[in-house]
């Protein structure tokens, strides 16, 4: 990968970084507000519920972008961390944080899908 290739997607990082972290100080939408009326108090109850998972969601995703800029720095951006073959560059244009090639991730993600499965139904038993 060429100087130039691992600049523009530093930037690209570096970007997306710093609009996560400029809604992650927004975490007002989170506060409790009590109210008489049960009906609204369960409706913020489900909005600061969903906050919250989009909280995590967007916490995760600038996690894999710090790991993502250590690993520019170290020189094994664009590597996979599972199968040690490069990531193509069209799937880091998409996706400049990814830490696995495609098949690799498909991989990963069905494993996570049988894992999540496994669970409801040892939740239902």
């Amino acid at each position: 990968m060429t100087r130039s290739e691992l600049n523009t997607y530093m930037r690209m990082l570096a970007a997306k970084r710093a609009e996560l972290a400029k809604g992650l100080r927004n975490r007002g939408v989170i506060a409790i507000e009590k109210t008489p009326d049960a009906i609204d108090e369960g409706q913020f109850a489900g909005e600061r519920e969903l906050a919250i998972i989009n909280l995590n969601r967007e916490s995760a995703l600038l996690r894999d972008i710090d790991d993502a800029l250590s690993r520019l720095a170290d020189g094994s951006y664009g590597t996979c961390l599972h199968c040690d073959q490069q990531i193509k560059p069209k799937r880091l244009e998409a996706v400049p944080w990814a830490k696995y090639c495609v098949q690799c991730q498909e991989t990963a993600d069905r494993q996570e899908l049988a894992e999540s499965i496994e669970y409801v139904e040892q939740l239902r038993a």
